[in-house]
């Protein structure tokens, strides 16, 4: 059985990386959605991101006044 493998896998040729590389290198590629609009949904995605985060922080109000003194009130002490 061993020389029918050893047969079998000196037939068979697998390239090596810089083949592969070389040859991917060489193809002309064709242009994909990345290419045509990547760029624009990314500066959309962040100006909507930006603008979201924007409005939910000064509707809360956590850019003005970061320090809860003064917002945050004692409750009496109950004795049982």
């Amino acid at each position: 059985m061993f020389p029918l493998v050893k047969t079998s896998l000196s037939h068979l040729h697998v390239p090596s990386i810089q083949q592969i590389m070389a040859r991917q290198s060489h193809q002309k590629r064709t242009s994909d959605f990345h290419d045509k609009g990547g760029n624009a949904v990314l500066a959309n995605g962040d100006t909507f991101c930006i603008a979201v985060w924007t409005y939910v922080a000064t509707q809360i109000g956590i850019i003005g006044n970061l320090s809860p003194v003064g917002r945050v009130t004692l409750k009496e002490w109950r004795d049982q």
